[in-house]
């Protein structure tokens, strides 16, 4: 058996509004303001997509799910990230793991990371401990540090067992 191994890195960024609720890897997160975008704006979960379709050689989100269409307006990201998974396995790949940071001046998001962790590693169909979640700030710099934003990056290594001969 020979292992195929591929990584992807995803990056996503919205911003702050008023009138929206804040929805960070898949849970809604008590704040004053949310994150303005298409679909719930999710930007956690939207970075773990782009990871994983780029890891797939899937294009992107914007590819998958393009924000003209409709039937996209408002949906939650975790059923993106699931429709995007089904895509991955039916390539023949298995994800490994999962790494994502969000960077958010605030709200503190450390109570919340192992709920975020479950709802991603639900709609991927994988354990909770191969799904990664840090918070981080920008210690007042940027658009993310005047509470513009809030941004996330993510990793994905996902793997396919392959019989050569």
């Amino acid at each position: 058996m020979e292992r195929e191994l591929r990584v992807g890195i995803g990056y996503d960024s919205h911003p702050l509004v008023p009138g929206r609720k804040l929805v960070l890897g898949g849970i809604d997160i008590p704040y004053d303001k949310g994150l303005s975008g298409w679909s719930d704006a999710d930007v956690a979960t939207h970075a773990v997509i782009d990871a994983l379709c780029g890891a797939a050689d899937l294009g992107d989100i914007g590819t998958q799910f393009p924000s003209e269409e409709l039937k996209y307006e408002g949906i939650s990201s975790l059923t993106l990230l699931n429709r995007v998974h089904e895509l991955v396995k039916a390539k023949g790949f298995s994800v490994a793991n999962i790494d994502t940071t969000i960077i958010a001046q605030r709200p503190k998001l450390s109570p919340f990371i192992p709920e975020m962790r479950k709802q991603i590693s639900q709609a991927l169909g994988i354990e909770p401990t191969r799904v990664t979640i840090k918070a981080t700030t920008t210690d007042g710099l940027g658009f993310i540090g005047r509470e513009e934003g809030i941004a996330a990056q993510s990793i994905t290594l996902i793997q396919r067992e392959s019989s050569k001969g």
